[in-house]
């Protein structure tokens, strides 16, 4: 589901009540957490933390008048889901979350290319998520991207 509201607040006034404060929750984890560089806003219908053009002019390979992608949040239809790009495009990265993934929820981990969902809100690890978003830098993302994504 993605949502047509030009802003982050205008996408939050516009969730279902018992979904606010979990994703109020989730940014205000990722904002404490994530690297300096990444810029907050609504991308792709969803709140995303992109790589600004400031930074790296080229954009994304599939649209390079967007800003460079790397992590949205989502209230989806029966699920939150976090789409990471540097889980998908880091071997290492993926290996450690899966494994950190069980020391902070007893459920299985519900996990596709670079999506976490999360069915149960009030299960939701947060100390995870901030841990994941620490992880990795703007260099480092942008590095990343042109090693393994922009080549293709």
């Amino acid at each position: 589901m993605t949502s047509k509201a030009e802003t982050v607040k205008e996408y939050i006034d516009e969730l279902p009540e018992d979904r606010k404060p979990v994703i109020k929750k989730i940014r205000a984890t990722i904002k404490k957490n994530l690297p300096k560089g990444f810029k907050e806003m609504m991308n792709y219908g969803m709140i995303g933390y992109v790589v600004p053009h400031s930074t790296y002019p080229d954009g994304y390979h599939c649209n390079p008048k967007l800003p460079l992608p790397f992590l949205n949040v989502a209230s989806q239809k029966n699920y939150i889901a976090i789409y990471h790009s540097g889980v998908y495009a880091d071997p290492k990265l993926m290996k450690w979350f899966v494994e950190e993934y069980p020391k902070h929820n007893t459920r299985k981990l519900d996990m596709g290319k670079s999506c976490v969902r999360f069915k149960k809100i009030d299960e939701v690890p947060y100390a995870l998520i901030g841990e994941l978003v620490s992880k990795m830098t703007v260099e480092d993302w942008i590095n990343l991207y042109e090693k393994n994504v922009k080549k293709a």
